[in-house]
């Protein structure tokens, strides 16, 4: 791998470990420390979601309009300045406030990466975005660890080692990435690109569709699931389990990854179809998950699916992105992206109240149909127009 991804990988680990500081502990500190309902605590989770949404689009737009280096250092100010605001003040209306402006300077600054990964290693393929998202699970790892070590001490000393992070991470990028040139267009390669924006913009719709049920699926693993160990008698230390095991998996698998995407899954639409099937087979096995080792396999095959579809999806949008709209188009599937991890707690916690738990798992399965239908479909309307999209990974 070229230097620079190397300096990206540790940029995008740095950024996540700051919000991972974070986000495991939102709940506990808004419920426990200050006092408020479960609910309120709900309400500031969307809203930093939906901060993120926004981000990833400003973000990506203007990657694309002011270039990667200066995009980034706008998104880092944004999350150093909130970060260093809750850092001292964290009644619960400044909470919401602070906590919401960290997630728009963070999805600022996600698909910048993605996009300076893919604009600066063109001939990676799909590595660049695999090494994007391998980052970001290093980053979860460590960041989650890092926050149950600091928390130890005294709760608060969280939102001191949060801003300390983000100062970190912005005086990096500010030296590393100061000599960054993306690979520029000539306005003649964007206007005729211009020409195929709507039959992308309509493959890259159909492919969200896929991609958002995906992450709506996934998340249950971080809402209801959990909960419904609970309710097995299983240890919450079991269910961090299989959070480490799924960290360990994504590290460890990556060299058989290679191989596999190279020999046999070796077209993108082939590893998103493969991607979703399995990611099924996960809800599938849950469907009979009473004791942990049942959760275990399952835990063990949704990891394989994420390992074919997160980095799939953002290596589609960059081939498929006009020239000159690069950022744009990783802003959209990173907005996806969030969004599902937005509305699947909400989703899968509405049907778990109305029905029950076995009720969900056989709605996402039911789900999944659909991603596939669109993981399948995403390229018709660029085959409709003549335009070959190069699917080889």
């Amino acid at each position: 791998m070229p230097k620079i991804i190397w300096l990206l990988i540790i940029g995008m680990s740095t950024n996540v470990i700051a919000s991972s500081f974070l986000w495991p502990l939102n709940t506990i500190y808004i419920h426990e420390q200050l006092g408020e309902p479960l609910s309120a605590a709900g309400v500031v989770l969307m809203m930093y979601a939906g901060a993120g949404v926004i981000g990833n689009i400003v973000g990506g737009r203007l990657f694309d309009v002011i270039g990667g280096y200066k995009t980034l250092v706008i998104g880092m100010t944004f999350a150093l300045g909130f970060a260093i605001l809750l850092a001292f003040n964290h009644e619960y209306y400044q909470y919401m406030a602070f906590l919401t402006g960290i997630g728009l300077g963070h999805g600022m600054i996600v698909p910048v990466f993605y996009s300076l990964a893919g604009s600066l290693w063109p001939e990676g393929g799909r590595r660049p975005f695999n090494a994007m998202y391998v980052a970001q699970n290093v980053g979860v790892s460590a960041g989650t660890a890092l926050a149950g070590i600091v928390a130890a001490f005294h709760i608060e000393m969280i939102f001191v080692a949060n801003s300390i992070t983000y100062l970190v991470l912005f005086l990096f990028a500010v030296i590393a990435y100061r000599g960054i040139q993306e690979r520029s267009t000539s306005s003649a390669q964007v206007q005729k690109s211009k020409n195929f924006k709507q039959q992308n913009m309509s493959a890259l719709a159909i492919l969200s569709v896929g991609f958002l049920i995906c992450w709506v699926a996934y998340v249950q693993w971080l809402s209801n699931i959990s909960v419904h160990m609970q309710s097995l008698n299983i240890d919450l230390y079991y269910y961090s389990l299989l959070w480490t095991l799924n960290g360990l998996l994504i590290v460890i698998m990556q060299p058989v990854m290679a191989i596999v995407v190279r020999k046999w899954v070796t077209t993108l639409k082939a590893q998103l179809i493969t991607g979703a099937i399995i990611f099924a087979g996960a809800f599938l096995v849950l469907t009979q998950a009473e004791v942990f080792t049942v959760f275990l396999l399952a835990m063990i095959i949704l990891t394989f699916g994420e390992l074919f579809v997160w980095p799939a999806v953002p290596t589609i949008a960059n081939k498929m992105a006009p020239k000159g709209s690069e950022g744009f188009y990783q802003g959209i599937v990173n907005s996806v992206a969030t969004g599902g991890r937005m509305i699947g707690p909400l989703l899968g916690g509405m049907i778990v109240d109305h029905y029950d738990m076995h009720t969900m798992f056989f709605v996402i399965l039911s789900l999944f149909i659909i991603a596939i239908i669109s993981f399948a479909m995403y390229d018709r309307p660029l085959r409709k127009s003549n335009k070959k999209l190069p699917l080889q990974s």
